[in-house]
């Protein structure tokens, strides 16, 4: 016994013992190898937002095929309301809809885009978008200015996705209710 408890075989043995110990542990251990992406549902949010909101919320119109809403906040202080609304695309890159009433509307809009540098523009659904690139963050972003809310799509998705969500957007009513 002896020869199992010290020196070279003594380690072996040891590292044979652990080893079956961890493979059994992941052979009776259950695992899912399905994705797993947080749905939340904004419909609260969204309501509450075209109540409140001191202008007239845009919203995805319908949501793409494939595209999964995973996050949704909606802050109000001082005058200023901001919602941002974030989602797995059906590539599964990220997407994100940001809009805000905030002063000055750049700063919000550079904020959000992480750049003030404007790459060009593009036309989605006959309207005309900022086109904004941050290449070390691997984020693209679309930019509109309205007189009363300052519209920013944005995320690591591909510029065919951002435009899919940019073209879905519908101003929605005020909610009196």
């Amino acid at each position: 016994m002896r020869k199992f408890t010290q020196g070279f075989y003594g380690y072996v043995f040891a590292m044979a013992v652990c080893l079956a110990a961890v493979g059994l542990f992941l052979l009776v251990t259950p695992q899912s190898r399905t994705e797993h992406i947080p749905r939340v549902d904004y419909s609260i949010a969204l309501a509450d937002l075209r109540r409140t909101a001191p202008f007239l919320v845009w919203s995805p119109e319908p949501v793409a095929a494939g595209w999964i809403p995973n996050s949704s906040k909606n802050t109000s202080a001082n005058g200023v309301t901001t919602w941002r609304l974030g989602f797995a695309t059906a590539k599964r890159f990220h997407a994100m809809l940001a809009q805000s009433n905030e002063k000055p509307e750049a700063e919000f809009a550079n904020r959000l885009s992480n750049t003030s540098t404007v790459t060009g523009t593009v036309q989605i659904n006959g309207v005309t978008w900022e086109q904004r690139v941050r290449e070390d963050k691997n984020q693209r972003s679309l930019v509109r200015f309205l007189p009363d809310v300052t519209i920013v799509v944005t995320g690591t998705a591909p510029w065919d996705e951002l435009s899919t969500l940019a073209g879905s957007l519908k101003q929605l009513p005020k909610n009196t209710s």
